[in-house]
């Protein structure tokens, strides 16, 4: 084998890459990174000699990345683009103390971000990212220090801490409720009743999704025939909340996330407890793979864990055994 293919690429010219492959011209590349055009081509040409391969391929107009180059800048950009992310954090921070914390978006606007305000009057100096995304799970990602994430159990890393389990209920606005009983809206007394109301349901393309809906919540209650007045399809829980607490319809809610509106009555369960249905996934705190347990992280996760015991509470869940010294 020849050692020239196993040796490390320098890296000097990767910033000149990036720019030549992104603008396709040596002049707009040379403006952005406020270099001569000699400089800029003289780092292409050193960085192709160290690869043993044309990265682009010089017209008298414009300039075509070759295959070598596609392939190049696809492993670049984020490399770069995390590289930045990290220098600026560093530089905002000097100093300061910061937890980053990665969940979906639902449960970061309807579980999280209401709870803040606690953490942040009990740790005045811990600074929280929240970055929400939909990826299920990522223990390796350097960027963040905490993933909150939900799914079936056989999805979690065998290092993940669940937080709380999961139930179905439905609710809508107790406007539309009192409608409802006072005959300005049809019945809404017995489950049969949701054929003559608009259902909102889950429309998204997650494994979780088919026990998250409605028709799953019918079949379990021997009612799978039954059709609505009209269906109102949303991808996000958060947009489902939402839409019942304006009195669109009645929504499969996750009491995990609403269970603080139930109890402010801003929403409703039109069949209370009855109207219940467990559900196997769960909620996970999941460290990531390699994060130094920093005092700020230390009291975030014990800040979630207390946080997740006073769900379980309003679940009716028991508090699982104790870690083992």
């Amino acid at each position: 084998m020849n050692p020239n293919r196993q040796r490390p690429l320098r890296l000097e010219g990767l910033r000149a890459f990036e720019a030549v492959a992104r603008c396709r011209s040596f002049r707009a590349a040379a403006e952005s990174l406020n270099l001569t055009q000699p400089a800029v081509s003289r780092q292409i040409k050193s960085l192709e000699e160290d690869l043993g391969a044309a990265l682009f391929a010089r017209g008298t107009r414009h300039v075509d990345i070759t295959d070598a180059g596609a392939a190049l800048q696809q492993a670049v950009v984020p490399l770069l683009e995390r590289l930045d992310r990290t220098v600026r954090e560093i530089r905002v921070r000097r100093g300061r103390r910061q937890v980053s914390v990665s969940t979906f978006a639902s449960f970061a606007t309807l579980w999280l971000l209401p709870r803040l305000v606690d953490f942040q009057a009990q740790h005045a100096d811990i600074d929280i990212r929240i970055s929400a995304q939909d990826r299920l799970l990522d223990p390796d990602d350097p960027d963040q220090d905490l993933l909150l994430r939900f799914g079936k159990p056989g999805v979690a890393p065998p290092h993940a801490e669940r937080l709380f389990g999961e139930v179905l209920t439905p609710v809508t606005s107790p406007i539309l409720l009192a409608q409802s009983r006072a005959g300005q809206a049809p019945p809404l007394r017995k489950p049969a009743d949701l054929g003559a109301h608009t259902l909102i349901n889950e429309d998204g393309v997650q494994p979780t999704s088919p026990i998250l809906s409605w028709p799953h919540w019918l079949a379990q209650r021997g009612m799978q025939e039954l059709e609505p007045r009209r269906w109102l399809y949303l991808n996000y829980t958060h947009q489902q909340v939402q839409a019942a607490l304006a009195g669109q319809g009645v929504a499969l809610a996750r009491m995990a996330m609403v269970h603080d509106l139930i109890a402010r009555g801003e929403l409703v369960e039109p069949f209370g407890v009855k109207g219940r249905l467990p559900s196997p996934t769960a909620y996970w705190l999941v460290p990531t793979l390699g994060t130094r347990l920093r005092p700020e992280l230390r009291d975030a996760m014990e800040w979630i864990r207390a946080q997740a015991a006073l769900t379980r509470q309003a679940l009716a869940e028991p508090d699982p055994p104790p870690s083992p010294d």
